[in-house]
């Protein structure tokens, strides 16, 4: 497999990211951004010889920035006898990557960034001190020159050059550090002690060997970073923090600074304060407790998971708004669309494991912003009747908050991408909202939750049917924002086999799932009769779907319609009721033992790889038989279901699919996206630099 792949190195809550593994500058430090930063990192190792410097190969040819000053000379003063600074050949370049490290090695040099992968404490409760070590906004590095058979002193090299003309590289110092940065916003910290030292120049050769000695700090280059130096005999660690700071108002719509700033005043107390932590993240990083387990799986899914989990934490983004409220923010990769709820509702299963409290905040942002109520729409008649709460696709988009109950994403009249998702994200909120209650054992949020449930339930009905006879427990009715339109699901650019959202079988599973979530929710809390009501629901719908699939081996995508389809994510409502513990729906007594039934029947013909319905010809899954665009988020996703809830397949028979997914992410077109979600028989075709993928965490049960 190939090393060669971009992969984020994120603080949390920070939106932001140190990108690295691309050839060429395809990389660097990236604030609130929709992709790598596209700059020069150099990381360099002077040759034992002398003479010049070896680096790993993460920058361009580029030109030397002093043309631009000197534009009659045809050599740029003082570049007779620079010493040659080359990249290293591929083949001599190793890498060790894993959740938390990131390993390079060529020749004596060794280059590791460390993120820290932790709980974020809840900040109504944490003490200062949790807040302000889990939410600095750095990762860490080490630079290693091994010089022990050396007999000279030999120095090596870790710089990059910045891309924003309006906010200049510098060097500086300050107590205990020395730094070398771009503006306020980017730096690199080290230690202030013997043998290091910050510099500058228009390329990493002028720096390293300035025709004046008291020039290697000249401020009109690009090009700044931090020089070691390794005495002959000794093999040096340079311990690095790569922080990043963005100071004031941060968002509009909702005004909010980043949470890290009521800590840090600054990027020198980022900096001084992630250098004073080092030894701590770096001892942690070896054995991450955040994430137990994911050494007993196999290489494949190791990588997948370790991949996906760095692409989330750079999407994340802790806010506070004027009066102290916190808000979380999960970024929506190369789109930048905020809290985008149909990727919540698959984050889910990660938060919950590490940090509960952000689906509690995200959901009461929800309710206290981003809700509305509607009319529903007979589909044949196009009458209107009245309709009930939900909410809205997303919360704006690049630190631009909606306008309250309006998302970023949705238009009215459309019956394709862009329109209104209103059943699904209604779905979403329930399925959230009692999985959160159920799992944190939190009565006091499910106390003041339980009247929106109340009202997300009458609203769950309606959309089925207004007239009570006439339901069946699937969505029937669009929304009146479509007006004009028809609703869509989170599929929202595949075909109708899973873009439709009336009567989609993915989606009248997933609703299945939330009037059995409602059900034990009030069940929980004595309520029999809207527990006997969801119960209905829930009977409704899944008799509905085993009856479409009397007398066929697979499942129609869309139901009543024609729509033949075979999808693999029929199966995808499973997760909720079983990561809920609902372990009696599963058992052969239920009463839905002929839905389960159902859906492993349809299940297993879909994956058979003699059938090849939904099978690229590398065995990697394919969500719909009539389209090749497969998201990994959600194949992860149906694969624990296929494992651990139909014991369909097992992880050991399934591994020619895990490495064909690998292999997808690290595919040449895809991997300087780092993790990508929607591929095209194999090709990322969208959702680049994508968070979703930590439905990777269900693998660990």
């Amino acid at each position: 497999m190939s090393i060669w792949f971009n992969a984020h190195h994120s603080p949390l809550g920070a939106f932001a990211s140190f990108t690295l593994g691309m050839p060429g500058a395809r990389g660097g430090f990236g604030l609130e951004r929709g992709g790598p930063a596209e700059e020069d990192v150099f990381i360099a190792i002077e040759d034992a010889a002398g003479g010049g410097f070896h680096a790993l190969p993460f920058f361009g040819a580029g030109t030397d920035d002093a043309a631009r000053y000197e534009v009659e000379s045809a050599v740029a003063p003082g570049d007779e006898g620079l010493p040659a600074f080359r990249s290293f050949g591929r083949e001599e370049v190793s890498r060790d990557f894993t959740a938390t490290r990131d390993a390079w090695q060529a020749g004596d040099l060794v280059f590791t960034v460390h993120t820290q992968v932790v709980a974020i404490p809840d900040p109504e409760t944490a003490s200062e001190a949790e807040l302000r070590a889990a939410l600095i906004p750095a990762v860490w590095a080490e630079l290693t020159i091994d010089n022990r058979a050396g007999t000279r002193p030999r120095r090596g090299f870790f710089g990059y050059s910045g891309k924003d003309p309006y906010t200049w590289m510098r060097t500086w110092s300050g107590p205990g550090f020395v730094a070398a940065g771009q503006g306020g916003v980017t730096a690199i910290f080290a230690p202030d002690e013997p043998g290091v030292k910050p510099a500058q120049g228009f390329t990493p050769a002028k720096l390293l060997a300035p025709a004046h000695p008291n020039n290697d700090r000249f401020a009109l280059g690009a090009t700044t970073g931090i020089v070691i130096e390794a005495a002959p005999g000794e093999r040096r660690t340079v311990r690095f923090a790569l922080a990043f700071y963005r100071g004031g108002i941060a968002t509009t719509g909702v005004p909010t600074r980043y949470a890290y700033t009521r800590w840090f005043a600054d990027i020198d107390a980022v900096g001084s304060a992630a250098l004073a932590q080092a030894d701590t993240v770096i001892a942690a990083s070896a054995t991450p407790s955040a994430l137990a387990g994911i050494d007993a799986l196999s290489p494949d899914r190791r990588f997948q998971l370790a991949h996906a989990v760095r692409s989330y934490y750079g999407s994340t983004e802790l806010l506070m708004t004027e009066d102290g409220r916190p808000f979380w923010v999960v970024n929506e990769g190369e789109y930048r669309m905020m809290n985008t709820f149909d990727l919540t509702v698959d984050h889910l299963f990660f938060e919950l494991r590490l940090n509960p409290w952000v689906v509690r905040n995200q959901l009461d942002w929800f309710m206290r912003r981003y809700r509305y109520v509607d009319e529903v729409v007979d589909p044949v008649t196009k009458q209107r009747h009245p309709g009930g709460v939900s909410f809205t696709h997303d919360m704006g988009i690049a630190n631009g908050f909606s306008p309250a109950g309006r998302s970023a994403y949705e238009l009215d009249g459309l019956h394709g991408c862009f329109s209104h998702m209103t059943h699904e994200q209604l779905v979403n909120f329930v399925l959230c909202a009692t999985l959160y209650a159920r799992h944190t054992g939190d009565t006091a949020w499910a106390d003041a939750v339980a009247p929106t449930l109340g009202e997300c339930q009458a609203s769950l009905l309606v959309r089925d049917h207004p007239d009570p006879a006439r339901r069946n427990g699937v969505m029937g009715f669009d929304s009146s924002r479509c007006d004009g339109g028809s609703e869509i699901t989170t599929y929202d650019s595949l075909d109708a086999s899973l873009g439709q959202a009336r009567n989609n079988l993915y989606l009248a599973v997933k609703s299945w799932a939330a009037a059995l979530a409602l059900e034990d929710f009030w069940s929980q809390r004595g309520v029999a009769s809207s527990a006997a009501e969801a119960g209905a629901q829930a009977r409704r719908a899944a008799a509905t779907i085993v009856a479409a699939g009397e007398g066929r081996a697979t499942l129609p995508a869309v139901l009543f319609e024609g729509v033949d389809s075979a999808i693999i994510p029929a199966v995808e409502g499973l997760v909720f009721p079983w990561a809920l513990g609902l372990r009696g729906v599963f058992s052969p007594a239920s009463p839905y033992a002929p839905l389960l039934a159902t859906l492993k029947r349809h299940l297993e013909h879909v994956l058979d790889p003699a059938r090849g319905l939904c099978r690229f010809a590398d065995g990697g899954w394919k969500l719909s038989s009539t389209s090749n665009n497969s998201w990994l988020s959600k194949i992860y996703l149906c694969q624990a279901v296929a494992e651990q809830v139909l014991g369909v397949v097992s992880p050991t028979e399934d591994a020619r699919a895990d490495a064909a997914h690998r292999a997808w992410l690290l595919d040449p077109r895809n991997a300087f996206f780092a993790w990508s979600d929607q591929m095209l028989s194999g090709v990322a075709c969208g959702s680049k630099y994508y968070p979703r993928g930590v439905t990777a965490i269900l693998w660990l049960r």
